[in-house]
This record gives C-alpha cells, sequence and structure tokens, in this order.
C-alpha cells in the first residue's frame, strides 16, 4: 500500500500546525521526503507518526525559503549523529535545484562543527537536479518540474507510483499555465491553496504568489485531475479549515478534494 503521510500543513507564518512537507511512503515501507519544514518541530513530526531518523533516506526540497528548507539543517544533524554511533546504516540522499544546494552547503559548513562534517559527499549527498531531468529514487522515477516560480527558483515534481497512478507535487505557488500539459490528467494534484477565495482581501494570496482553494479548483478542473490534494494553507479556521477548503474547492472541481490535517495519511 502506498500513502503519503502528511507532517505539516501549514504556510510560512501558521503557529497551530506545522509548515507544510510530507512523505511519500512506497509499497516496500521506504519513504521519500518532499521538503522540511522551517526547524527542529520536524523532529517532532517524525516521532508523532513513528518514522525515525534512521529510516529517511531519501529528501527532495522545493525551494530555499526557510518553512521549507530549515528543518533540513536537523535532520543533517541527526543523520550525522547516528552515522557516528554507528545506528544509522546507508546513505542520506538529498535532491534539489543548484541554488539550495549551493546555500546548504554553506548552511552545513558555517553552522555547523567540522566534526559534523565529515560525511559530506562520503554517505550524505546533494545532488542537483535540472528541469525535466529524471531521477530514480527508490523505485520511482521522478521528473523533476520547474514551476516557473513568480519569485524565488522553484522546483516540483511529477511520478507514477507504484499502482501505476499518477501523481504532480508543485512546490507552493500557483499551477502556471506553462504546464498545464505538464500534468494533464494527474491521479493526485498537490497544490497549495494559501486562504479562502472568500479572505482574499485579507490574506491576499496573489500578492504573495499564492492561490486560493476556489482557483485551485478551478486549475485541477482544467487539466482533469482526478484527487486534488491542497494544504500550505492558513490556520486560522482550525477545525472548520477542512470543511471550508474542501467545500470551495468542490464548487469548481468534479474530482475528491483531500484537505489533510497535520500528521494525517491519505492513502493513495
Amino acid at each position: 500500500m502506498e500513502k503519503m503521510i502528511v507532517l505539516g500543513t501549514g504556510t510560512a507564518s501558521v503557529v497551530e500546525n506545522f509548515n507544510t512537507c510530507f512523505l511519500l511512503e512506497n509499497k516496500q515501507g521506504e519513504y521519500l521526503m518532499v521538503d522540511t519544514g522551517g526547524g527542529n518541530g520536524i523532529l517532532k513530526q517524525l516521532k508523532e507518526v513513528k518514522v525515525e531518523i534512521n529510516e529517511i533516506h531519501h529528501i527532495f526540497i522545493s525551494h530555499k525559503h526557510i518553512d521549507h528548507f530549515y528543518g533540513m539543517l536537523w535532520i543533517y544533524r541527526f543523520v550525522d549523529l547516528s552515522m557516528r554511533s554507528g545506528s544509522y546504516e546507508g546513505e542520506l540522499h538529498i535532491y534539489c535545484h543548484d541554488e539550495v544546494a549551493e546555500i546548504l552547503r554553506n548552511q552545513i559548513h558555517t553552522l555547523l562543527r567540522k566534526s559534523q562534517q565529515q560525511f559530506i559527499d562520503k554517505r550524505i549527498f546533494i545532488h542537483v537536479v535540472n528541469n525535466h531531468e529524471r531521477v530514480r529514487v527508490l523505485n520511482y522515477e521522478l521528473e523533476f518540474l520547474d514551476i516557473i516560480s513568480k519569485s524565488d527558483k522553484q522546483y516540483g515534481f511529477k511520478t507514477t507510483l507504484n499502482n501505476g497512478k499518477t501523481l504532480a507535487f508543485l512546490g507552493d505557488e500557483p499551477l502556471d499555465e506553462a504546464l498545464y500539459e505538464e500534468v494533464r490528467n494527474v491521479d493526485y494534484l498537490l497544490h497549495e491553496a494559501f486562504c479562502l477565495e472568500t479572505e482574499a482581501e485579507k490574506f491576499k494570496p496573489r500578492e504573495k504568489n499564492h492561490d486560493t482553494a476556489k482557483s485551485a479548483g478551478m486549475k485541477a478542473q482544467k487539466i482533469g485531475a482526478k484527487n486534488l490534494v491542497l494544504w500550505h494553507t492558513q490556520d486560522n479556521l482550525k477545525e472548520k479549515r477542512k470543511e471550508e477548503y474542501t467545500k470551495e474547492a468542490q464548487e469548481n472541481f468534479e474530482g475528491k478534494v483531500y484537505v489533510p490535517n497535520d500528521l494525517e495519511e491519505i492513502v493513495l
């Protein structure tokens, strides 16, 4: 059984929820982590879903914003500690575009002790990936996609799952029209929804290069997606968030809408 384990669902400014990141679990129970949140809270989220650091061997980082990137330093630190103690078997592979790779290397060399850098390029590898490059990660072939960000360079990816269904992760900006053909008829479209359309005046998502649940639903309908997963949301609605985001997206989308909470699982 394949599934997504949702570690966080929030934007950079949330307090109640963790920043948006998740694990893609394959049929063999192996994990691809997608983004890492904004700090050491990622360690707590992993503990909550009962996944050990020693089980994480593949990580994709979409872009350099702190709510997606900074948890990587904490994961690196604990992987290094586990390697030194002999409890981490194998290697850690990190996939990202060139700008993220440069920042990550600089942060490792600047913020961590020399003794914590001994495994870089020996057992901890940073792989620079390019637009449309295909890389075998676990038993998935990931095709990395430049999402044509309006702010900072950002990548997503698309892949075919073990069960034959297709999945596209598009980072935290709206699906650009230039990518419609790349993800047309995808089974699972993972898309951000900064707020509801009815809250747009308050949160001004488009000024921040973000989208609303209504607009995300419209885009999913246009490309023929079967399922729409919405996250990277505000946390102001609390327990009503799932209901309200689902309702608004379904106004223009005929498929199934998922609005997960932190620590929920979605069976794919």
